[in-house]
């Protein structure tokens, strides 16, 4: 009989070569059910629950890169190079005013010479100033020769005012990353700004070189920041959506046009 149409036609299959498997090594697959072998350890960042200051960090940052940023607020974003930040730190450090011990163990010196009936010439010492209060207080007698702000002061509002006063009274400003940075040269937590007044004569030379550069950074470009509007970057899900949108709007114009 002739075989039927549409019938298969059966083909020879190859035989698979067996793999040659060592007696030695014993193939022990693993059972991941329950009192069996412990899972494979995966990344689980993304179902930490973090702790509340936290969530609230990254929900500020990603509300200041969405909305738009009126430029008061976004210049605090234009902070020092790290290497010029570095050399002003290295000079603030110079000039920290003492702390608690070293202040006691000066008053108990002072006392006890008293005592002898000593006289003892007191000269004010340098140091770095600080306190917004008193710092403004230095700017507007025009006795502060260079002023330091943080640019994460919360609420902002404190030193949002600070730069317009430096340029009003013609004071080299700028601003830094940290307030706990600045709070460490004063021996406190935070400190939202930090002033000098006047300097040694050995540190004149390197103290007039950071003030041409800050001046060049800050003072100079005061008109150009005052009118740069920051955020308005969207995530990359909208990004993509936009793109998209302005694709099809591009290609119904093109149609158009043909």
């Amino acid at each position: 009989m002739a075989p039927k149409r549409g019938g298969k036609v059966l083909t020879q299959t190859k035989k698979k070569p067996e793999k040659v498997l060592n007696p030695l090594f014993e193939k022990r697959p693993k059972l991941f059910g329950i009192g069996g072998a412990l899972p494979p350890k995966r990344d689980l960042h993304r179902f930490v629950k973090w702790p509340h200051v936290v969530r609230i960090q990254r929900k500020r940052r990603i509300l200041k890169q969405r909305l738009k940023v009126p430029p008061a607020l976004n210049q605090f974003t234009k902070t020092l190079d790290k290497n010029l930040a570095t050399s002003l730190f290295k000079m603030l450090l110079k000039y920290r005013p003492e702390d608690k011990a070293a202040k006691k163990e000066r008053l108990l010196k002072r006392a006890q010479s008293e005592a002898e009936g000593k006289t003892i010439e007191v000269k004010k010492p340098i140091v770095v100033k600080y306190g917004l209060n008193h710092v403004t207080y230095l700017i507007e007698q025009n006795k502060a020769q260079l002023v330091v702000i943080a640019h994460d002061v919360d609420p902002i509002e404190l030193v949002v005012w600070l730069p317009a006063l430096c340029r009003k009274m013609e004071i080299p400003y700028c601003i830094v990353k940290g307030k706990s940075r600045l709070g460490a040269i004063v021996h406190k937590k935070t400190a939202a700004a930090l002033c000098l007044t006047t300097v040694k004569n050995e540190d004149k030379l390197e103290f007039s070189k950071i003030l041409e550069a800050i001046k060049a950074n800050f003072n100079d470009k005061y008109d150009e920041y005052r009118k740069k509007w920051g955020g308005g970057i969207m995530g990359s899900k909208s990004q993509a959506k936009t793109k998209a949108k302005e694709k099809v709007l591009a290609k119904e114009a093109a149609q158009r046009m043909s």
